[in-house]
C-alpha cells in the first residue's frame, strides 16, 4: 500500500516549491510589479512554503531587457531589493535554462549571492551540458535540482543512460516534468519508480514539476508524493505557462505538515492573482490545451491559439491532428 493511503500523517523531507513568479513569468513576460513580488514572498513566509523560485537567469546577450521583467533575469541586487539579507527559513531559487544563460558568468558564488538552489532544466540531448552547469554551481556552494524537460517524449532506454550520468554528478535533486501535461497518475507512478532507482542508487531527491493540460496537474502531484516523491512544485492559483501547474493552494491543503498554512495563500490570491485575471492576464485549464496535452504535444499552438482570441476548437482539433 502506498504512502499516500496515510492521510492523516505527514513525511518530513517533503518541500514544497513556490514556482509563480518563473512557470507564472511566462505568461506575462515577467512584469510583475515590486509589490507583488514582496507580497508573494511574504505570503510564502506565512505559509511554511520550503523554496520560492524567483525566475530565470536568462542570458542578457540572447534576450532584450526592456521585453522582460527582472524575474527573467533575476539580478543578485534584484533580489536582494525584494528580500534583503533574507534571514528566513525560506530558500531562494533561480532556474538556469540550457542553452539560455550565461552560468559561469551570471551565477556568482553563493557567497556573494541570496539564492541558495540552482534549478537547471535541460532536455535529454543537452545533458552533457547540464552536468558541467550543476558541477558549477556546485563548486560555487549551491543547492541544485534538474529538471528532465519534455520526458512523455523520451525512450525509456535514453532516461536510463540521462539518469545514470546525472546520478554521478553532485546535483542533490532528480525533477520529473511533465512539460506538456500529457501523463497520467499511473504513467507517474512507473516513471517514479523509474527515477527512484537512480535516486537510491546514487543518494538523491526526487521532484515533480506538473502542468495542467487535462486538469491532472495535482491529481499527478500527490501520486508522486505517495510514489516517494518529496520535492514539489506549486503556483499560486496554479498561474503558469498555458494550462499552467499544480496549485498552491491544492497542495498546501493536502499536505498534513502543521508548517504549512494555506490561508497566506488564499489571501495572497484574493488580492493579488485575481487582480492579474481581471487585467487580461490570461492562463488555466482550457480546450486547446487538453487537446495539445492528449496528443502529447509542446502547448506552444495552444498558446499562439488562445493569444489570437480563438474559440473554434474543433478547427483547432483538426489543425492537431494534422500534425500527428
Amino acid at each position: 500500500m502506498k504512502e499516500l493511503s496515510n492521510l492523516l500523517d505527514y513525511r518530513p523531507g517533503i518541500k514544497a516549491i513556490d514556482a509563480t513568479l518563473r512557470d507564472g513569468g511566462l505568461v506575462n513576460n515577467f512584469f510583475f510589479t515590486d509589490k507583488f513580488v514582496k507580497n508573494l514572498y511574504n505570503a510564502n513566509l506565512r505559509a511554511g512554503v520550503d523554496y520560492m523560485e524567483f525566475g530565470y537567469k536568462g542570458d542578457k546577450e540572447m534576450f532584450d531587457v526592456e521585453k522582460f521583467g527582472p524575474c527573467k533575469f533575476c539580478d543578485d541586487d534584484y533580489i536582494r531589493s525584494i528580500v534583503g539579507e533574507n534571514n528566513t527559513d525560506l530558500k531562494i531559487a533561480v532556474m538556469a535554462d540550457v542553452g539560455r544563460c550565461n552560468y559561469k558568468e551570471d551565477i556568482h558564488d553563493r557567497s556573494e549571492s541570496p539564492v541558495d538552489l540552482i534549478r537547471v532544466a535541460t532536455y535529454l540531448h543537452q545533458i552533457p551540458t547540464a552536468v558541467d552547469m550543476i558541477e558549477d554551481a556546485k563548486k560555487k556552494g549551491y543547492e541544485v535540482s534538474c529538471n528532465i524537460m519534455a520526458i512523455s517524449n523520451a525512450q525509456e532506454s535514453d532516461m536510463k543512460v540521462a539518469l545514470d550520468i546525472l546520478g554521478k554528478s553532485p546535483v542533490d535533486v532528480f525533477y520529473i516534468v511533465d512539460s506538456f501535461g500529457s501523463l497520467y497518475p499511473e504513467q507517474i507512478a512507473r516513471i517514479a519508480a523509474l527515477y527512484s532507482e537512480f535516486a537510491e542508487k546514487y543518494g538523491k531527491k526526487l521532484g515533480i514539476h506538473a502542468h495542467n493540460n487535462q486538469q491532472l496537474a495535482f491529481a499527478n502531484t500527490i501520486e508522486a508524493v505517495g510514489d516517494g516523491v518529496d520535492w514539489l512544485d506549486a503556483t499560486y492559483g496554479g498561474m503558469g505557462r498555458g494550462a499552467g501547474n499544480c496549485a498552491m493552494e491544492l497542495l498546501l491543503g493536502f499536505l498534513k505538515n502543521p508548517k504549512y498554512n494555506v490561508y497566506p495563500v488564499i489571501q495572497f490570491i484574493e488580492e493579488h492573482i485575481t487582480a492579474l485575471r481581471e487585467q487580461g492576464v490570461v492562463w488555466g485549464y482550457d480546450i486547446q490545451y487538453l487537446l495539445t496535452g492528449i496528443f502529447n504535444q509542446h502547448p506552444r499552438t495552444a498558446i499562439q491559439f488562445t493569444n489570437d482570441k480563438r474559440s473554434d476548437y474543433s478547427e483547432f482539433y483538426k489543425e492537431i491532428i494534422a500534425q500527428e
